[in-house]
C-alpha cells in the first residue's frame, strides 16, 4: 500500500475542505502534504484524521497545514433542530460554552434560545 493510499482519507478531507495551494509529495518513504485550510477547525479535523491513521507522531508523514482565517475558529450554518448548546458540543466538546457562540453573534442573535435554520454563526476561538 502506498502512503497516499494509507492517508487517502486525509487527502479526501483536504479536497472536501477546498484546501488552497495543496500539495502531496512522496519522498524517501515519507508523504509530505501541505496547504491552507479556511479555518482552524478544518485544520484540526485534518490533524485528527492524520492521528487516527498514523498515530500521534507518524514517522511516515510530514504535514504543513496553514490557516487562512484566524479571527474565528469556524463558521457554522444552523440546521433545523440545532441549538447553541448542541453547536458548542460539536465544536468545543462542551455544550456549556454556548454563550461564547451567542456573544460572538449578538449582531444577529438577541436571545441564546432563538436561532433559525440558515443563520451563519461565527464560532469564536476559545
Amino acid at each position: 500500500m502506498s502512503l497516499q493510499d494509507k492517508y487517502r482519507a486525509v487527502l479526501q478531507l483536504g479536497e472536501n475542505f477546498g484546501v488552497k495551494d495543496g500539495y502531496v509529495k512522496e519522498e524517501d518513504g515519507v508523504l509530505k502534504i501541505g496547504g491552507t485550510t479556511a479555518t482552524q477547525y478544518e485544520k484540526n479535523q485534518m490533524w485528527d484524521k492524520i492521528k487516527e491513521i498514523g498515530g500521534d507522531t507518524p514517522a511516515d508523514l510530514k504535514a504543513d497545514i496553514k490557516v487562512a482565517v484566524t479571527d474565528y475558529y469556524h463558521k457554522h450554518t444552523v440546521k433545523s433542530g440545532e441549538s447553541l448548546s448542541k453547536i458548542a458540543k460539536h465544536y468545543y466538546d462542551d455544550a456549556s460554552k454556548y454563550m461564547a457562540i451567542f456573544n460572538a453573534n449578538t449582531d444577529q442573535l438577541k436571545d441564546p434560545n432563538l436561532i433559525k435554520p440558515g443563520q451563519e454563526l461565527v464560532i469564536p476561538n476559545l
